[in-house]
């Protein structure tokens, strides 16, 4: 029972390793290089004030160049990991957006 659980970690534990160069997989340049994703909070200034919903998100994390999005509901705690590579969407209680920032 023991050795099952310890493998069931090690297999969990499997999935949280990190590379150096923080690809998403099958993002390739011209000439095979591979392409960061970093995200971009200027390109979607424009979405702030709209309505914090699927559509809304998937058109910030597409037009961002992040490849995840973090929301934050109104008075969230955030952690206080920073991540390049995701942009963060922070709501009222109306669900109307008020920030997008990167980390």
């Amino acid at each position: 029972m023991r050795q099952t659980i310890i493998g069931l970690a090690a297999i969990g534990m499997a999935g949280c390793t990190a590379t150096a160069d923080d690809t998403a997989p099958g993002q390739a340049a011209p000439g095979g290089a591979v392409m960061r994703m970093m995200c971009n909070a200027e390109a979607v200034q424009a979405y702030v004030g709209q309505q914090a919903d699927e559509v809304t998100g998937a058109a910030i994390l597409k037009n961002s160049g992040a490849r995840t999005l973090r929301w934050g509901p109104p008075n969230a705690a955030w952690t206080m990991d920073y991540r390049q590579d995701r942009v963060n969407v922070e709501y009222d209680e109306t669900m109307r957006i008020v920030r997008i920032s990167c980390g």
